[in-house]
């Protein structure tokens, strides 16, 4: 019986050996358009997989690591995948690696991923491609599971957050959750500050009527890590919470106690005498 040559199997190691090469020594464009910024901590394992899809999004792109708090090799991977890394000995807290990379950047289009999902390019592109073409937030319309009994409180905040801002039709899409971009320009209007409490930026980009929308479903309930509870208590949970209702209390002190929602008339100041 004929063995099947091993030639084959060889070329096609070989050819992945040397597609990672290329990525290996890549570093990030001088005036790049696209700046994808990774928050990361201890994420040794994913990291290299992230930077590398990172790099394919755009032609001229520039990839920022934010290490903050890593006593693993995280810094080191990137570093030697070309990424720009910013390293902070401490950890930053939830989001804050956002503004930290966006103050670094330099691209016209900002794309945010976090370094231990592992998305493919081509679920990343369409985000990029809708900024480019005009859009100025482009979010994953990804809204979590909504058909149960029970919804899971962060859900129910992203939901009530675009029912308040009147984008009820964003349903569950939300700064909150990655991928996502935004352009220069809605960065700046923003706040880069601001992108450390997403549901705020999110306040914000809408009440000062940016172009935001919902532009491709990436599901990223299957992609995000199960985190540690404290003491029975999910901490993350609560920030998450916290930050919707610190976007709520914005909103509706640059409105009116309704949030600009109709009040059919009802005359109040009568109630009260």
């Amino acid at each position: 019986m004929h063995k099947p040559s091993g030639r084959k199997r060889k070329s096609l190691r070989r050819r992945k050996r040397n597609r990672t090469i290329s990525f290996w020594g890549r570093r990030s464009c001088e005036h790049p358009v696209v700046s994808v910024i990774i928050p990361a901590m201890n994420e040794q394992k994913t990291i290299r997989d992230v930077i590398r899809e990172a790099w394919q999004v755009h032609e001229s792109t520039e990839v920022i690591v934010v290490a903050n708090g890593c006593n693993d090799r995280t810094a080191e991977i990137a570093l030697a995948m070309g990424a720009q890394v910013l390293q902070f000995d401490q950890p930053l807290g939830h989001d804050v690696g956002r503004t930290i990379g966006a103050k670094a950047s330099k691209g016209e289009v900002l794309l945010f991923v976090d370094a231990d999902m592992r998305i493919k390019s081509h679920y990343l592109r369409p985000f990029v491609n809708a900024v480019l073409k005009g859009t100025d937030v482009a979010l994953n319309s990804y809204r979590g599971p909504v058909q149960r009994r029970q919804v899971h409180p962060v859900i129910l905040a992203k939901h009530t957050l675009n029912t308040m801002l009147k984008r009820s039709d964003l349903l569950g899409a939300s700064l909150t959750a990655v991928p996502h971009a935004m352009s220069r320009r809605a960065a700046d209007i923003i706040g880069i500050s601001n992108l450390s409490i997403p549901p705020l930026a999110q306040a914000i980009a809408i009440h000062s009527n940016l172009i935001v929308s919902a532009v491709h479903h990436v599901p990223v309930g299957r992609l995000n890590r199960r985190r540690g509870k404290s003491s029975g208590q999910d901490l993350l949970q609560q920030v998450v919470i916290d930050d919707h209702l610190q976007a709520l209390n914005w909103y509706l002190s640059h409105t009116d106690p309704r949030g600009g929602h109709n009040d059919l008339g009802r005359k109040r100041e009568w109630a009260g005498r």
